[in-house]
């Protein structure tokens, strides 16, 4: 397998940096994947559990301000949940900010992919204002801690997880024979369940229907939400037994048949050669070989569902490491590279204020066509390049490339130097060229950073 150190930070992790050199091997790289978590322990998120403003603690503002309507006091209870929405704003402007020094600062750029990819294969939106500070801790407290372990591990704690329940309205789901459907003017929601067959597990194009569809909704009732809390109601459970892909689960609704069912499909070919063509369209390709997607479907069964032996594969693969760099930056990755070129540390990141942060980061990711966290549906976002590379989203690149770095790093570096720092020894010699031509320094960072070469992983 042809190794390259260079390519190795570029393909696999967040972009060359003049901080922390790139990974000397495979090894290495399952290594410092398998080892500590160092730049988590250094940038601190908040978890799922812990982040405040809470669901509760708004909702008890809320009640507490409609409680006062027509007294005295309304003007205080008012002013209280709207502190708390001011807390959720910066709360989720930090959650970006802290993000983006992750990638910048991280010597184990793999893991911080990792964590993208799977957070973007379980996409959760917020529903409202209220929750949009807590994408990036439902991320920190289930995806992160398991990006090596079972999928079926995975999948069970997304889907009992409150924003997974929230946002494709599994909370809302109720048997229509269960003790609560037969009295109350409420029904099943499929939702979940079609998302869980055609995104999470199986594909669009796997071997089910909407039957399986629907008993996978009949066996899913009973998963509900209390006080954001996930719990098993059987009042709300369709009782009997479901029948999924020719399995049969029950008789009786429970946890248990829930956990079996997620774990059948976890270990289904089908969700293998799903999560395998994902990983390599991802990391590789648009159009990665049919070889590198059956070895990797092939790993993933052998290993039980088991994603580290899944990112093992892909690492020891030699179609991984064709030179060519054929997959586009998105605009997240893009940014992130950009910081990480120029050696901007996490403290930058901590002392930037909302307003700040809205400036360098989360304006040019809209305009870039990436608003952070927002995707445009429960599918994440677009892997091909033809998504990206459109006029809009190229002028924005640019004018970030131009702009941003003067107002990041005090003393920019010579532009030739920078080119090998953001390329690698082998940068393309029509951007070397442009970089020492370049008018002015500022002008040579951006020439850099806004070339073809540096779009491209």
């Amino acid at each position: 397998m042809p190794f390259d150190p260079i390519l190795a930070e570029i393909r696999f992790g967040t972009g060359l940096s003049p901080l922390t050199g790139p990974p000397q091997s495979v090894a290495a790289m399952l290594r410092a994947l398998r080892g500590t978590d160092h730049v988590a322990r250094r940038v601190r998120l908040p978890l799922y559990s812990l982040v405040r403003p809470s669901l509760n603690d708004q909702r008890m503002a809320s009640l507490a301000r409609n409680a006062a309507r027509g007294t005295d006091g309304l003007a205080a209870a008012q002013a209280a949940l709207t502190a708390l929405q001011r807390e959720v704003r910066e709360v989720q402007g930090r959650n970006l900010a802290l993000t983006m020094a992750r990638w910048a600062a991280t010597g184990d750029g793999l893991r911080e992919r990792l964590v993208g990819f799977w957070a973007d294969h379980f996409t959760v939106i917020a529903r409202n204002g209220g929750m949009a500070h807590m994408v990036t801790p439902f991320v920190e407290e289930v995806i992160r801690p398991r990006i090596l372990g079972k999928f079926a591990d995975l999948l069970w704690q997304v889907a009992r997880h409150p924003l997974m329940q929230f946002y494709l309205d599994q909370r809302s789901s109720v048997g229509p024979q269960s003790q609560i459907g037969s009295r109350r003017d409420t029904g099943l929601n499929e939702n979940y369940a079609r998302e869980l067959l055609e995104l999470h597990t199986l594909g669009v194009d796997a071997p089910y229907d909407q039957t399986d569809v629907r008993q996978l909704a009949e066996l899913l009732t009973g998963l509900t939400l209390r006080q954001d809390r996930s719990v098993f109601d059987p009042r709300l459970a369709e009782p009997g037994t479901e029948t999924v892909l020719g399995e049969t689960y029950g008789p009786d609704p429970s946890e248990a048949a829930i956990r079996e069912v997620l774990g059948d499909l976890a270990r289904h070919p089908a969700t293998a050669r799903h999560l395998a063509r994902k990983l390599a369209v991802h990391f590789v390709s648009d159009r990665p070989p049919e070889r590198l997607v059956a070895d990797l479907a092939d790993a993933y069964l052998g290993a039980d569902g088991d994603l580290g032996a899944l990112t093992g594969a892909l690492l020891e693969h030699e179609d991984a490491w064709v030179p060519e760099r054929a997959k586009v930056r998105l605009p997240f990755e893009f940014i992130a590279a950009g910081f990480r070129a120029l050696g901007v540390g996490p403290d930058w990141f901590e002392a930037l204020t909302l307003a700040d942060t809205r400036r360098a980061i989360e304006t040019p990711l809209r305009i870039m066509g990436q608003p952070f966290e927002h995707p445009p549906g429960p599918d994440g976002w677009a892997q091909e390049a033809a998504s990206w590379i459109i006029p809009q989203g190229m002028a924005a690149r640019i004018n970030w490339a131009m702009t941003a770095p003067a107002k990041v790093v005090d003393a920019l570096p010579d532009p030739r130097d920078f080119v090998v720092a953001a390329l690698g020894p082998e940068a393309p010699e029509a951007v070397r060229f442009a970089a020492g031509a370049a008018e002015s320094v500022g002008e040579g960072i951006g020439l850099v950073l806004a070339s073809a070469a540096f779009q491209r992983r």
